[in-house]
Formats: structure tokens, C-alpha cells, sequence
């Protein structure tokens, strides 16, 4: 973010950002570039190494589903946003994924429901939940 803002990132900007002291960032700047995700040049300007870039890009995607995921059940985009950011460092792959999955079957169960009641509507009659009944009482939780 701060990069495609201002073409740059300096320890500075992070710890703007991110309301820390610079101190706080240099320290953390120091580990990642020991660990061989990120560099600075003479000038202070931090950038990303390949392992750093997909750290960040799973990160990305990990706050992007979980925000949608809390705003689908009622949270407001802002309180959702922050709780995102909470969560998606610290929660295990394991429990990540069963997030998703859930939601996906959400999803599913949602759009299966919204084709019988369709079919309902279209033929005036009670639409047919044998072998799929579950999708009713998946809606009901």
C-alpha cells in the first residue's frame, strides 16, 4: 500500500502508518531482512524479497476473505476491516481454512435454496428437498 502510494517505503512511513515508533519498526526490519524477506538500500528504502512478496500477498488475501467473511454476517465494513486485521496473523492455516470452506458451503447451500424456492415460485408448488433436505437445515443454523 504504502508503495504504490508513495513509489517508496521508508521505516518512517511504516511506523505512520501503523502507529508504532520507528524504533519498534527498525527492530522488526532488522529481523525480516535477516530472515530474507525484505532489503533496504543505502538510502532506507525497504523493499520486498520474492518470499516477502508472497508472505504479503497471502496476508492480503487472507485480511480480504475475512473481512468479507464478518461483513456477510452482520459486522459493519469498518469494525470487520479491524477485526481482520486481528485475526489473519494469528489464526492457523487449519482454522483459515475451515473459515473458508464454511463460507464456501454457505454459499452453496444458499444458491440451492435459491433455485428451489425459484422452481417454487415458477411451478406453485413446494419445491422437492428429497436428498437435499439438509440444505434447508443448513439455512435454519
Amino acid at each position: 500500500m504504502l508503495k504504490e502510494k508513495n513509489g517508496y517505503i521508508r521505516s518512517i512511513d511504516v511506523a505512520g502508518r501503523l502507529g508504532v515508533t520507528k524504533p519498534s519498526v527498525s527492530y522488526t526490519t532488522k529481523r525480516l531482512r535477516e530472515g530474507g524477506y525484505l532489503t533496504m538500500n543505502h538510502e532506507g528504502l525497504i523493499s520486498l524479497t520474492g518470499s516477502g512478496m508472497e508472505i504479503t500477498q497471502r496476508m492480503c488475501e487472507r485480511h480480504r476473505l475475512l473481512s468479507e467473511y464478518l461483513r456477510r454476517l452482520g459486522v459493519d465494513e469498518k469494525t470487520a476491516g479491524e477485526e481482520a486485521c486481528k485475526t489473519e496473523h494469528d489464526i492457523s492455516e487449519e482454522s483459515f481454512k475451515a473459515i473458508c470452506l464454511h463460507a464456501k458451503g454457505e454459499n452453496q447451500s444458499r444458491k440451492k435454496l435459491c433455485i428451489h424456492l425459484s422452481e417454487f415460485a415458477e411451478n406453485r408448488r413446494p419445491p422437492d428437498f428429497s436428498g437435499g433436505s439438509t440444505i434447508f437445515a443448513e439455512m435454519m443454523r
